[in-house]
């Protein structure tokens, strides 16, 4: 079975990834035992998704692949965009940030908005991403009680409820990240 590393801590995140990479081992940043935290400092997804790619590749010198991802609101000029995680502040708090967003959005008529996704793959000899969107719209309150971050507010295109009230199955089959990672999957199934 071949090794991948997804340089990431967030065991939902990892759920979400091992569902398209059935045959591959999947470790993640926990699994290694490596709990340092990989400062985001570039001002795009891609720029942190290498980032966290190529410092997880020194370390462990093994093919990895890294993500960075968020919500951008088209009313918000894109925003929160790269700081999602951190839209209310440094303590990455899923609550604050969803609460802060719809006061943000208290007096716009557009609650149109977009998860992104980019996955940065590397190893000795290559660098690639892959992006991941899926559309949809901002709801006047949360509901639901699955998924994680904005999940209990966007409400993706063509449904009538957030990503948190769908079933899981569903939510994995349409998010961006799922988008994503099976263009990674394709990649590396093109290769063998």
């Amino acid at each position: 079975m071949k090794k991948l590393i997804f340089a990431t801590h967030n065991q939902n995140k990892v759920q979400e990834v091992k569902a398209v990479f059935e045959d591959y081992s999947i470790a993640s940043l926990a699994d290694l035992g490596y709990h340092q935290d990989i400062a985001e400092t570039e001002n795009t997804f891609v720029g942190n998704a290498l980032l966290k790619a190529r410092h997880v590749f020194e370390v462990f010198k093994t093919p990895v692949f890294a993500d960075d991802s968020g919500l951008e609101v088209t009313a918000l000029n894109g925003a929160p965009g790269v700081y999602s995680a951190r839209y209310a502040g440094e303590e990455k708090n899923h609550d604050k940030n969803n609460a802060k967003l719809l006061v943000e959005l208290a007096s716009e008529s557009s609650r149109a908005a977009q998860f992104k996704t980019v996955i940065a793959y590397k190893d000795a000899t290559t660098e690639m991403t892959f992006e991941g969107i899926v559309n949809g719209f901002i709801s006047e309150k949360p509901t639901g009680s699955g998924g994680f971050g904005y999940d209990p507010l966007f409400i993706p295109e063509g449904y009538d409820k957030t990503f948190a009230a769908l079933p899981n199955e569903v939510k994995l089959r349409l998010s961006h990240r799922s988008r994503a990672v099976a263009k990674l999957y394709r990649y590396l199934k093109s290769l063998t």
